[in-house]
């Protein structure tokens, strides 16, 4: 008689998956618009920071941070944003790094703790939650890098892992926002090639308003 063992099932537990944020930039004053704060443009009915937040949130950002500045007030009064976690940015007239600094610090303060977040911009309503949703599957860890791309040239949004949060918020000055973090770090980052689902067209003049109608 031979006896036999068999070697014990071991279960893995899937890894916890990662908490990632998203962060809208919507504190700008619309100085080319007329003094129009972007936020509150009309874009199918409705404030176009709405759709911005939703796009975020469609695109499987656990959270949306919304970073209000010109008519901050106004925003919260029209605006429908469930669920979203709102951060004022008294300087906002400082630039967009400001904002990105504001955001990333309110982050911090999350109790929670997140693994990256995916930035973007209010007024680029061309760009939806599949391009969200395919950089956001580009996490790979909280050193993480990685980008929209049109045409090969680097947009909206960006993912920064949680690493990278301190950096960023040291170089957020002027309107620069991330642009000198990212260039620093080119080679470490993941371009996600997103030109056959969405438009990266910014509202800025009066003759962009069209896009909105």
């Amino acid at each position: 008689m031979t006896d036999e063992t068999t070697e014990p099932h071991v279960t893995t537990a899937p890894s916890a998956a990662p908490r990632i944020a998203g962060l809208l930039l919507a504190a700008g004053g619309g100085r080319r618009l007329g003094g129009r704060p972007k936020a509150l443009l009309p874009y199918r009915g409705r404030p176009l920071v709405e759709h911005a937040a939703r796009m975020l949130a469609e695109g499987g950002c656990a959270t949306v941070y919304v970073v209000l500045g010109a008519a901050a007030e106004r925003v919260r009064a029209q605006a429908r944003l469930p669920g979203c976690v709102l951060a004022d940015n008294p300087g906002w007239t400082e630039g967009m790094g400001s904002s990105l600094r504001a955001g990333l610090a309110a982050l911090d303060e999350d109790s929670g703790g997140f693994d990256a977040v995916l930035v973007s911009l209010v007024d680029q309503p061309g760009i939806g939650a599949v391009a969200v949703s395919r950089v956001r599957a580009a996490y790979r860890g909280r050193d993480t890098l990685a980008a929209a791309s049109y045409g090969g040239r680097r947009g909206h949004p960006v993912l920064f892992g949680a690493a990278h949060w301190a950096g960023v918020a040291a170089g957020a000055v002027g309107d620069q926002g991330a642009r000198g973090y990212l260039g620093a770090h080119r080679d470490a980052i993941t371009l996600v090639d997103c030109s056959d689902v969405a438009e990266p067209y910014d509202i800025d003049t009066a003759a962009d308003l069209a896009r909105l109608e």
